[in-house]
């Protein structure tokens, strides 16, 4: 079981918004000693994104879903997710209760009595119907809620919603997660290297030590800094201790000029 995210939208696809959600995801589950194994971006095509769910709904992982939750003409992450799973879109007693309450509190501030029987309220309502057997996700910021269908987890795009109710899952369903498997990282730069030269130490390291995972990250330089590859080590900390020592000592053994991160 591995931490998914799937964010979905026009908008982020065009450029017309930069995505959020990836770096405060990978911020929230690295609190919590987690880290995301897998990241896709959706668009509003309710095909492709009927597919998308349904590949993902066929596997084991843990997914939060951002975005297409309105009630818009171009939200169809409900009614894709539902069509995902073949089942009817209903509407949620509670999440019904929670938006009308929305609505007769709006109407108090406005002076007014709430009519929710109105074009407009009614519209609203669709906000609250989800897969059948759904359950809710609250949203702090107005008690519209998300959803949640087995281990996906369906939130708004905006990220003052998205982020306190993807926390809200996290704490409520998976803190017997939390630091389960502890992690560290360790690195160096090795300058002035070619990665196919590294290649067979990186490749004795995941023999030696499986509990570790190896990884290089190449810069070609530029007028500030040296070509370099960051080569490190991260997973399982004693494994990571000795992998990390194992590799520094092979690097001088060769005569590499290395350096710290």
């Amino acid at each position: 079981m591995g931490f998914g995210l799937i964010v979905v939208g026009d908008e982020i696809l065009s450029g017309r918004r930069q995505d959020k959600h990836f770096s405060k995801v990978v911020e929230l589950l690295g609190a919590r000693g987690l880290q995301l194994d897998w990241a896709e971006f959706a668009g509003d095509d309710p095909p492709r994104l009927t597919a998308t769910l349904q590949r993902s709904f066929a596997g084991k992982d843990i997914v939060f879903s951002c975005g297409g939750i309105g009630a818009t003409p171009d939200d169809h992450t409900r009614q894709c997710a539902a069509a995902a799973l073949g089942l009817p879109l209903v509407l949620h007693p509670e999440g019904r209760r929670n938006i009308e309450e929305r609505i007769r509190e709006t109407a108090r501030e406005a002076g007014r009595e709430p009519d929710f029987d109105a074009p407009d309220n009614l519209q609203r309502l669709k906000m609250a119907e989800f897969p059948q057997g759904a359950e809710l996700i609250p949203n702090p910021y107005n008690r519209i809620a998300g959803f949640t269908v087995g281990d996906h987890h369906f939130v708004p795009g905006f990220p003052v919603m998205a982020w306190p109710m993807i926390e809200w899952v996290l704490e409520t369903r998976y803190a017997h997660l939390f630091h389960a498997e502890a992690h560290e990282e360790r690195s160096l730069l090795v300058f002035e290297a070619a990665e196919a030269a590294l290649t067979p130490l990186m490749e004795a390291l995941q023999r030696d030590y499986p509990g570790v995972r190896v990884f290089s990250l190449p810069s070609v330089g530029d007028a500030q800094t040296r070509r370099h590859i960051e080569l490190g080590v991260k997973g399982e900390p004693a494994q990571v201790t000795a992998a990390f020592a194992a590799m520094r000592s092979e690097l001088e053994r060769r005569g590499a000029e290395i350096g710290p991160v």
